[in-house]
C-alpha cells in the first residue's frame, strides 16, 4: 500500500496558500505607494482661495490693459524672458513654474534685466512638458499667466 504524502509535499496547498499571499503583498504595496505618494492637490481654505483667484484675474486684466507681452526661449539650461510689448519694465519679474500634477517640481525665480533688458535663470537640469508659467512684476500689480507645452530650442510668446 502507498503510504500519503505529507501535506507540504504535495501541490493544491501550496497552490491555495499562493493566491492569497499574493493579494496580501500586492495589498501592502499599493498601501505604500499611497503612503509616500500623498495628493497636494487639496486646498484647506476654499474661502481664501476663491477670494485669491478673483485677486488674479484683476492682475491678468491690467497686464492686458499695460499691453505687457514677453518672449520666453528654452534653450537647454537657461531661460531667456524678451519684452515686446507695453511700457518698457526695468524691475525685477517673479518668474514661477507650476507643474500640473507634480508639487515637488514647482520652482520659482526672481530675474533681473541685463543691459539688453533680457531676463535669464539658469536651470540645474532642463525641462520639458506641461508647465503653467507665471510671469509678475515685482510690485505685483500684473499677472501673466499661460499653460505651455515647452520643449528644449524653442521660443514661446506670453500675453
Amino acid at each position: 500500500m502507498n503510504k500519503p504524502q505529507a501535506w507540504y509535499k504535495q501541490f493544491w496547498p501550496w497552490f491555495l496558500i499562493i493566491l492569497p499571499l499574493c493579494a496580501v503583498i500586492a495589498s501592502v504595496n499599493l498601501l505604500m505607494v499611497a503612503i509616500n505618494n500623498k495628493d497636494s492637490l487639496v486646498s484647506e481654505d476654499y474661502y481664501k482661495d476663491g477670494k485669491a483667484i478673483n485677486m488674479d484675474l484683476r492682475k491678468l486684466k491690467q497686464a492686458k490693459q499695460l499691453g505687457m507681452q514677453f518672449e520666453l526661449t528654452l534653450d537647454d539650461n537657461e531661460i531667456m524672458l524678451t519684452q515686446h510689448g507695453g511700457e518698457a519694465y526695468q524691475a525685477a519679474l517673479s518668474v514661477e513654474f507650476f507643474h500640473p500634477t507634480l508639487q515637488k517640481r514647482d520652482f520659482g525665480e526672481i530675474a533681473t534685466a541685463d543691459g539688453q533688458g533680457i531676463y535669464r535663470i539658469k536651470l540645474d537640469a532642463p525641462i520639458s512638458g506641461l508647465w503653467e508659467v507665471r510671469l509678475e512684476g515685482y510690485d505685483k500689480s500684473w499677472r501673466i499667466q499661460k499653460r505651455l507645452d515647452l520643449k528644449d530650442d524653442a521660443q514661446y510668446w506670453l500675453n
